[in-house]
């Protein structure tokens, strides 16, 4: 399976740049606006989101803070031209923020953390259906020890 990625930044030369880098590695989904954004996550299986930090009406990191209830499972990632410490220190915080990244990026070194996301997720992803598993199956086992009790 290949990774699905949504790209929000409300710069579209951004977003185009990224789509044509990317778009034969990865399934990719962009939005200029974090209300464009949350749309794209209620049709869409999303992996990895990345996410602009400085936009007009909602910072990258408030954005991934208002979506992490309702879309627990997407590996966040920051994209910024500027440097500032309080905001990488809220996406660790609020957006719980895989990594935050330098604008302009460098094509190979957003693609070798593009692919760290997507197997942090897909080990996540794993790890719960292991873990779902288990639950039953020792539901299961208490049910016939309980059983062989009663008999």
């Amino acid at each position: 399976m290949t990774a699905h990625i949504l790209y929000v930044d409300d710069e579209p030369h951004n977003l185009s740049a990224f789509t044509a880098t990317y778009r034969r590695l990865y399934k990719i989904f962009t939005a200029e606006s974090a209300e464009e954004g949350r749309k794209i996550l209620e049709t869409e299986e999303i992996h990895i989101i990345i996410t602009d930090q400085r936009m007009p009406k909602t910072t990258g990191v408030e954005f991934l803070a208002s979506i992490i209830e309702k879309h627990p499972e997407p590996i966040r990632m920051i994209l910024t031209g500027y440097t500032d410490i309080d905001a990488v220190i809220d996406a660790i915080n609020k957006g719980e923020v895989y990594r935050y990244i330098q604008k302009p990026w460098m094509e190979e070194d957003l693609r070798i953390n593009i692919e760290k996301a997507y197997e942090i997720y897909t080990l996540r992803k794993e790890n719960k259906e292991l873990t779902e598993k288990l639950l039953i199956a020792n539901e299961q086992l208490e049910f016939l020890l309980r059983q062989n009790l009663l008999s």
